[in-house]
């Protein structure tokens, strides 16, 4: 009998911990944000289900206990909380009561993910790579080689490295034209366009934008930061046009090309001008003006928008944050001027009572951009050659958690990308 008993009482153990539930808070109880992000990406691409919380405690997951998900977690210090089967129930009627701006969204199919980046890139060059990393999120990097290769119809969601797709090295030539990282990158890019059949570094680059154009425009999700956003953008104004210096590839560029500009062409902006001075660091008139002294560190903020959870579920996603302000940060494009964004373009984050937008978010065909301005959220002012940021000093980073939001969010969307 007492054998009984106690295979009885290890029976219902066993049972009850097999449909217990993992939440995963995202509030500030939350240990480690960003790998939290990591933690159900991982679990829901080994086929377990989750569901994302919107605007519950600060967009938090609720999923399964298999997996060794507890362990795991805790290995990473991400704070869980095993509950219930009927205390996750009640969490979901809590967040879908129709008086609420909560909603629960299933993550069903992990995006496959590719990193557009050139292959002497320093792992510390751009934050998406950072953050996956940290995160512990698997992807790819492909170039410009792999992207003109049809690479593109393996991914659903791609990230463009702080690139200059207009094919002039960053607008670096005034400032570093001697110094020999840049000599060997523009060398590097020169030698690559050639193999590829092209004459000039802007037709390559060109070449490639449109082959992401398309990759969108089939369904692809796309996000950028810094100068990736501006840049792709000019490009697509410019085409057929050279908008490059002379300094900068040897030959002039077109008379009135500021009047020749096609918007119509473009993701996000429109009603700018190029700037064609390759002693002026900035592309077009889209950016912001850097002025580092006009405010202070201290009181660099922007906001992010709140949207309705149940009606407007993807800029919801967007934004889900445990702050509402976050701190700004600089970058080549730091942050987009509100008179150059089109009107179909959904702002997501802006600094109030300075007419500038800092996060934006967009559909093109079948697919979506998301475009971030800066370079680094937790390295304010980042310069050539500056160490390396280490996340683990930042493991609640809010501005990070914009970036890692763009990578989950396509897991919530039913809709595939046509091939």
């Amino acid at each position: 009998m007492k054998l009984f008993l106690l295979l009885l009482t290890l029976f219902i153990t066993t049972d009850l911990k097999a449909t217990d539930r993992v939440l995963i808070p995202m509030d500030g109880t939350q240990s480690n944000h960003l790998k939290a992000y990591g933690i159900i990406f991982n679990h829901v691409s080994e086929g377990e289900t989750g569901m994302w919380l919107l605007n519950y405690r600060g967009g938090s997951f609720l999923t399964t206990n298999r997996n060794d998900i507890v362990r795991k977690s805790r290995i990473r210090n991400v704070r869980i909380e095993v509950i219930s089967e009927s205390e996750a129930d009640a969490i979901i009627r809590e967040v879908e009561q129709p008086n609420v701006n909560m909603a629960a969204i299933n993550l069903e199919t992990i995006p496959k993910i590719a990193v557009y980046s050139p292959p002497q890139a320093l792992p510390w060059d751009d934050a998406v790579t950072l953050a996956l990393d940290y995160a512990e999120i698997p992807y790819d990097t492909i170039y410009d080689v792999e992207v003109l290769s049809g690479a593109l119809e393996n991914y659903d969601w791609l990230h463009l490295h702080h690139e200059d797709f207009t094919g002039q090295f960053g607008k670096f030539w005034s400032m570093y034209r001697n110094a020999p990282w840049y000599i060997a990158r523009v060398r590097s890019l020169e030698q690559m366009a050639n193999d590829l059949g092209f004459n000039k570094v802007s037709e390559l680059k060109l070449s490639v934008v449109h082959e992401i154009r398309d990759f969108v425009s089939n369904g692809g999700f796309m996000f950028a930061m810094c100068s990736a956003t501006d840049t792709f953008d000019i490009a697509l104004a410019a085409d057929g046009l050279d908008i490059v210096p002379s300094e900068i590839d040897g030959d002039p560029v077109d008379p009135n090309v500021n009047q020749r500009l096609n918007f119509s062409n473009t993701f996000a902006f429109e009603n700018f001008e190029v700037i064609t001075d390759p002693y002026i660091y900035e592309h077009a008139t889209i950016d912001i003006e850097v002025d580092l002294d006009r405010i202070s560190e201290s009181l660099d903020f922007f906001t992010l928008f709140e949207f309705s959870a149940k009606w407007d579920p993807v800029p919801a996603m967007l934004t889900q944050n445990h702050v509402s302000s976050i701190r700004g940060f600089y970058g080549q494009a730091t942050a987009f001027k509100k008179e150059t964004i089109k009107s179909t373009v959904v702002i997501l984050g802006e600094s109030p009572g300075r007419d500038q937008a800092k996060y934006l978010h967009g559909n093109y065909g079948e697919g979506t951009f998301t475009f971030y301005g800066g370079h680094d959220p937790e390295d304010y002012t980042h310069r050539v050659g500056d160490p390396p940021t280490d996340l683990s000093l930042h493991p609640n980073s809010p501005g990070y958690r914009l970036i890692l939001n763009n990578i989950l969010f396509p897991a919530a969307e039913r809709k595939k990308r046509q091939t």
